[in-house]
């Protein structure tokens, strides 16, 4: 779905809070290894979401589609770009920079420093903006426009999450990264070398 396992959650219980009574119900251990399963009130919330879905026009002229908003980040320190390795698809094990799907009712600057916090553990602020990326074809889930920012690190340590690994790697043996990353790379240094 794009999106983490501690974004769904905190969806789900939003909803909870909007709908006022428990929707999912979690068992953890046992048996089973613990489960996750829908309330009478999540069962009746999920039925009244198939008949609405069941009522909206199918044919391609009636459902109008739009692009997905992300946020990247370039964190560069000491020589070493901040970079996570994907666990899943798309792109599996390929690096990438830390980022995401922007939430609603979320600003793109927000975005990225709950992202890259999530992804790596590092608490980061926004130095400047370095562009924003249309290209119709950059994802491969579909059309996505990044804004990608340039990061400095505020706090926190380097930590896993459950999509990526977090590394620090030299500028200088960067391997080709995830999605449109290299070319936003090159433009990065492009601006660096600039400023010397």
């Amino acid at each position: 779905m794009g999106m983490s396992y501690r974004h769904a959650w905190g969806i789900m219980q939003r909803m909870e809070q909007i709908y006022g009574e428990k929707i999912v119900v979690s068992e953890r251990g046992g048996s089973e290894k613990g489960m996750t399963r829908l309330t009478e009130a999540g069962r009746k919330l999920l039925r009244e979401f198939e008949d609405g879905v069941s009522k909206l026009p199918t044919s391609p002229d009636a459902v109008r589609k739009h692009p997905r908003l992300t946020a990247d980040g370039i964190v560069v320190s000491e020589s070493k770009i901040l970079l996570v390795r994907r666990k899943f698809n798309p792109f599996q094990g390929r690096y990438a920079f830390p980022g995401g799907f922007v939430e609603y009712g979320e600003r793109v600057d927000e975005c990225i420093i709950r992202e890259v916090r999530e992804e790596t553990g590092l608490k980061v602020g926004v130095d400047r903006l370095l562009g924003v990326y249309s290209d119709p074809d950059r994802d491969p889930r579909g059309h996505t426009v990044t804004v990608v920012f340039v990061l400095r690190v505020e706090g926190g340590s380097l930590t896993d999450s459950v999509e990526t690994k977090a590394e620090w790697v030299p500028l200088k043996s960067v391997p080709p990264l995830a999605f449109d990353h290299d070319a936003i790379l090159a433009d990065y240094l492009k601006t660096v070398k600039k400023k010397r």
